[in-house]
């Protein structure tokens, strides 16, 4: 027995007083500093014939219990319950382990994604790529020990949920490999970048098994939140630590790296497109967040609950940027319909949007949006056509009139002025007014109900409703789109603040840079685009409008990737 414990005892002794490690694992880091996005590397010496197991690991840790938001503190303890985590398992959000032996750990599946989901079954989509994917028992994880920070089992399900579901990027990681625009999971067993997989982007692994002697290189998330520490686990040991620092603009609440300048513009541009066909502009500005901001929200708070209180800052000031033109200047605005919708949205988008966000599937809520905005789509085309031209003869005659002004303008060189609104009878069930001579009915009850449903989704979107609103009053009331888009405006502006209201109830509030980057380019925006509607004929803004909606079909069905 004694023979056994001398050597034990010499072991312990140098660990201590050398800083030995059992393992025979050391570590050199380039930099103990970088910004976010650089290259760290990282050189060593390992057990000869062993394996290479660097574990990188965000030094803070997050669990459910510490998050703010109001509806995450329901949602996170129901996926830990569903994929077997408490709501005291705490992993960290960025977690990287570099090695060559990604097999213990997982492997390379398939992955089916995009399509409706009322179409295909779960694992199943249009389009196939590959992605890692973790075991699903912690029992059959190679060594265990090499996790670094992950040591239970509890652990390992949260952080392969949160890796691999949607919700967990978009809560807890804040990191994902994209194939096209969409993304498919966050990587977390990384390889080396001559596997060819696109998720070992940027990693480079030399290990020489021989000696022992290791290089190993690995680019850091390009928007990892500055003064971000990491502790480096080389072979199950803990062996340094290091700290991304700032690298840009960092907006707090949307996570990210961005300039304001460019959210301006794009803010600009989308403004100038909404105010010019009434519809969109919070979809579009959507996809501007998503696509190029990136808009992520802070760990333990949904993406979804940042990006769409911040969408709220288009939606509401680029009408008003518009706005002045269309009510003083050319008095295009039917009052009562325009407050009518608003009456409408706003009751839809404070209370009953709060209710159909909580209890209706977003997935199945935005597919059934996508069918009824691709109707709307067909039926805006359909309108262009001879036959429901000769049927709606006031829209015709307008259409003849404005072509007439617009010619005559052109020949001598002075601009076009747009007709005004004339009333001619005011009521609850029968608003009457004449637009460029032709007379228009409409009843601002029934659109006062329609409100409501445009309400709704504007608040589960963070949207201002425009692309329901404009095909509406296009298609139900057969209005012109020189007045259904002035009437749109009025609506999004209650559907906005509405949203806002509620957004602010349940805690969520925008990024402030942000926001006030996208107020900016929205104003200018509205402008912009109240003087350039003029330059489009009816058909032509009909058929923009038509290619929104086709637009948004794609986008809500998840038919497109790559947009």
């Amino acid at each position: 027995m004694k023979n056994y414990l001398w050597p034990s005892m010499i072991i312990q002794l140098a660990i201590i007083i050398f800083g030995i490690s059992p393992g025979l694992a050391e570590v050199n880091l380039s930099t103990a500093e970088l910004k976010a996005g650089e290259v760290i590397t990282f050189e060593g010496t390992i057990a000869p014939g062993d394996d290479l197991y660097i574990a990188v690991a965000q030094q803070k840790m997050f669990r459910s219990t510490d998050s703010d938001g109001k509806f995450e503190k329901k949602k996170l303890p129901k996926n830990g319950k569903k994929y077997g985590f408490s709501p005291d398992t705490a992993i960290p959000p960025l977690y990287y382990l570099l090695t060559t032996n990604r097999e213990a750990f997982g492997k390379d599946s398939e992955k089916k994604f995009g399509g409706p989901s009322f179409i295909f079954q779960k694992g199943q989509g249009l389009y196939t790529t590959s992605m890692f994917k973790l075991k699903k028992s912690f029992d059959d994880v190679g060594p265990k020990e090499m996790l670094g920070p992950i040591k239970t089992t509890e652990q390992w399900n949260m952080l392969k949920w949160g890796n691999e579901n949607k919700y967990g990027i978009n809560t807890v990681v804040k990191e994902g490999n994209k194939k096209g625009k969409i993304v498919i999971f966050s990587r977390s067993v990384i390889g080396d970048a001559s596997s060819g997989n696109y998720w070992d982007k940027g990693t480079s692994i030399n290990l020489d098994k021989k000696t022992g002697k290791y290089t190993a290189s690995f680019t850091t998330f390009r928007h990892t939140p500055p003064d971000t520490t990491f502790d480096v686990y080389v072979n199950g040991a803990k062996s340094s630590s290091f700290t991304v620092v700032k690298n840009g603009f960092w907006l707090d609440k949307g996570y990210r790296y961005m300039n304001p300048l460019w959210i301006i513009i794009g803010a600009i541009a989308v403004g100038t497109y909404f105010s010019m066909i009434g519809a969109a502009g919070g979809m579009l500005m959507g996809a501007f967040q998503a696509l190029v901001v990136q808009t992520a929200g802070p760990i333990g708070i949904n993406a979804a609950n940042v990006l769409r209180p911040s969408n709220i800052a288009l939606t509401l000031f680029s009408p008003l940027g518009s706005f002045y033109r269309f009510a003083v200047v050319e008095r295009r605005v039917a009052w009562p319909v325009g407050l009518s919708f608003g009456a409408g949205i706003f009751i839809g988008s404070v209370w009953l949007g709060g209710y159909v966000t909580q209890h209706l599937s977003m997935v199945a809520y935005k597919e059934w949006l996508g069918v009824l905005v691709v109707i709307m789509g067909i039926k805006t085309l359909m309108e262009m056509s001879p036959s429901a031209m000769n049927k709606r003869k006031n829209i015709k005659a307008m259409t003849q009139k404005f072509n007439a002004a617009v010619k005559k303008a052109k020949e001598t060189g002075g601009a076009v002025e747009m007709g005004s609104i004339e009333p001619v009878k005011a009521g609850i069930f029968d608003y009457r007014f004449k637009f460029w001579g032709e007379e228009f009915k409409i009843n601002p009850l029934l659109f006062a109900f329609l409100g409501i449903i445009v309400g709704i989704a504007s608040r589960a979107f963070g949207i201002g409703g425009g692309f329901l609103l404009v095909p509406m009053m296009t298609t139900i009331a057969a209005l012109p789109m020189y007045v259904a888009v002035p009437i749109s405006l009025i609506g999004t502006c209650f559907s906005s603040i509405g949203s806002f209201i509620g957004y602010v109830i349940n805690g969520y509030l925008p990024d402030l840079m942000l926001a006030i980057a996208i107020i900016i380019g929205g104003f200018a925006g509205g402008m912009l685009g109240s003087r350039f509607q003029k330059l489009f004929s009816e058909k032509t803004l009909k058929i923009i409008l038509a290619c929104t909606l086709f637009f948004l079909f794609f986008r809500f069905l998840k038919i497109e990737y790559w947009i």
